[in-house]
């Protein structure tokens, strides 16, 4: 074969080979590797959660996107398995080239993804996932998270049980929740707000059943002989449903006040029990389709049931605003392959969102990455506007963001 010949075989090759990479850095896309449970109890969390990015993409695309980048997502199941979720992530960073992982129910999931994140300094965008570590002893610096966390549930929790001890005498509180971090971060943190407000309070129980437990029998039973004034859980999702159905038939209900401030109140809970659901739960949770009464809530609420057919559960509302989180990062810094810039814009974000009441908008923390939000506490009522819950939550109390959020010693104490 002639020199010139292989020259010009080199040179063609070489231009094979190049025209992926020409594509690639032409790309006028923003690539988010979302993972989310699909199946079993969490899968509502997972297909709501979809739903509402996928109408959040829609939304800005149909605008124009963003500085002429168009959003596109990739969703995979995460099955709510750590291991697994962390082969999805390496592989939408390493073969996807991802601009932004997001997503994740799971705390258990989010704390394993969040070190991925890390190892390949890729931005993670936490939509559901609650446990505190995540932004405090475990915080680094390209997660983020736009949902409330535990700690400040848990302090808005304790707030309200303050205040009932001013109206109502009670003394004894009982936990259950789930056996990993989610549920202990809770319990921590509701004794640690309640120390530090300097409520007065006997533990009589405290019970650690695993996740997704199919029969809460044995648990209910000793609750029923603990007998709390105050039975606190921290359950999530279909568990929280489970365990509710499985207590009512015991009177455990009746015997004491069910207060359930990070993820009792979702519309979830509702729509599953419908008449079932007994008046006078003390429930929070992240989002609420009856409160904020405002256009942007109203108009979320609206728009996502003539998507899907039903009302959101309140994970749909973290993934909405995920996607919001992302496009206005972009925007301020132009482009979204600077990932440190990326970065710096997401520590000053502010961002109106559904679950913003009127005058406030949620904004993040910079030496957290927690988006500070207002923090809702209602009480199960008769209300049949939302079918088919025939319950929904009222006669609200709301706690602000400062008074909510880890003190400057708590973090510093935690990241020792």
């Amino acid at each position: 074969m002639k020199k010139s010949t292989c020259i010009c075989l080199v040179v063609a090759l070489l231009a094979c080979v190049a025209i992926p990479f020409a594509v690639h850095a032409q790309d006028k896309t923003i690539r988010i590797g979302a993972m989310y449970p699909m199946t079993g109890r969490a899968g509502l969390y997972g297909i709501d959660s979809v739903a509402a990015a996928e109408m959040a993409i829609d939304e800005i695309n149909g605008k124009g996107g963003v500085n002429g980048y168009m959003i596109d997502a990739t969703f995979t199941d995460s099955k709510a398995r750590p291991a697994y979720a962390v082969r999805v992530a390496t592989r939408y960073i390493t073969e996807d080239k991802v601009h932004f992982l997001f997503g994740v129910v799971s705390s258990g999931v989010g704390l394993a993804v969040t070190e991925i994140s890390r190892q390949h300094k890729t931005i993670f965008i936490g939509t559901d996932h609650a446990s505190t570590q995540l932004t405090v002893d475990k915080m680094q610096p390209y997660y983020f998270r736009v949902s409330n966390n535990t700690f400040m549930s848990m302090a808005a929790g304790a707030l309200y049980l303050k205040e009932r001890k001013a109206t109502k005498d009670w003394t004894t509180i009982a936990y259950i929740g789930p056996d990993y971090a989610y549920g202990h971060d809770q319990w921590n943190e509701l004794k640690y707000n309640l120390d530090r407000l300097g409520v007065p309070y006997k533990v009589v129980g405290e019970y650690w059943p695993k996740l997704f437990e199919p029969d809460y029998t044995a648990y209910v039973t000793s609750l029923v002989r603990d007998k709390p004034d105050i039975l606190v859980s921290g359950f999530w999702g279909g568990d929280t449903v489970a365990f509710l159905k499985q207590a009512i038939p015991y009177g455990l209900l009746q015997r004491s006040l069910y207060f359930h401030p990070d993820a009792g109140g979702n519309y979830e809970l509702m729509s599953a029990m419908g008449d079932e659901l007994p008046a006078g739960l003390v429930l929070g949770a992240r989002h609420y389709n009856n409160w904020p009464d405002t256009a942007l809530n109203r108009n979320f609420a609206a728009e996502f049931k003539k998507r899907t057919g039903r009302f959101p559960t309140y994970a749909a509302s973290g993934a909405y605003v995920g996607v919001y989180a992302i496009a206005k990062a972009v925007e301020a810094v132009g482009n979204p392959d600077d990932t440190e810039a990326l970065v710096k814009a997401l520590e000053n974000l502010k961002l109106q969102a559904p679950w913003d009441p009127d005058g406030f908008t949620s904004y993040m923390r910079p030496d957290t990455h927690q988006l500070k939000k207002m923090q809702a506490i209602g009480v199960t009522m008769p209300n049949k506007d939302f079918p088919p819950a025939t319950m929904m939550l009222g006669d609200w109390k709301i706690y602000k963001p400062e008074d909510v959020m880890p003190p400057n010693d708590y973090i510093k104490e935690k990241r020792k």
